[in-house]
């Protein structure tokens, strides 16, 4: 199977990054309309974040991660797919897809407060109250997104950390606030700068 690409754009680029930015305030909106509890997670929490030390710094992240409590669920299905988002449980996640032909990169996740996405893991994710409001949504506040970066500790994790660490956000004093496993894998990165 041969695949096709389509010629390199400075506009498609743009789009792309645009298109997750819509996504997240048509999302964010609908879950403040309805009155449910959330706080922006993931790449954008931590592009926020890195936001306000150094703008140059900003990773770009291709979807959305919204922490909700689950028993929210039901009401938070409503008010997403009034948005025009399509509920889909695929490969242990849930997510909201951007529509009816849309991917799974196009979509809107789902994190749980209070659980483990894995059961190894050292700790729970962070209750959604753990926030605090940015300009036009809620976001984790840095510890508890530090906290979640450094239990899923996967690639992306890692850069996500070392940016945060890059601009002087987070340092080796935050160890102290976190349980010695997720403390040694902060002192980690700080030894490992390139990874």
């Amino acid at each position: 199977m041969s695949l096709t690409y389509e010629p390199i754009s400075l506009n498609r680029m743009v789009s792309a990054v645009e298109k997750v930015r819509e996504r997240l305030l048509r999302a964010t909106a609908a879950l403040e309309s309805a009155g449910v509890r959330y706080a922006v997670a993931g790449g954008n929490a931590v592009a926020a974040w890195v936001t306000t030390a150094d703008e140059a710094a900003v990773r770009n992240t291709q979807d959305v991660d919204l922490l909700i409590r689950r028993e929210d669920l039901p009401q938070v299905t409503v008010a997403l797919e009034s948005a025009g988002f399509v509920y889909r449980h695929v490969a242990g996640m849930d997510v909201f897809l951007d529509g009816q032909g849309a991917r799974v990169r196009d979509a809107v996740h789902l994190v749980f407060a209070r659980e483990k996405v894995r059961d190894h893991e050292p700790v729970a994710n962070p209750d959604v109250t753990e926030s605090e409001r940015a300009d036009r949504f809620q976001i984790l506040t840095l510890e508890a997104l530090v906290r979640i970066k450094l239990t899923a500790f996967r690639d992306k994790d890692r850069v996500h950390l070392r940016d945060l660490l890059d601009v002087g956000l987070i340092d080796a004093s935050w160890k102290t606030k976190y349980p010695s496993e997720l403390a040694d894998r902060l002192q980690l990165l700080i030894d490992t700068p390139e990874g």
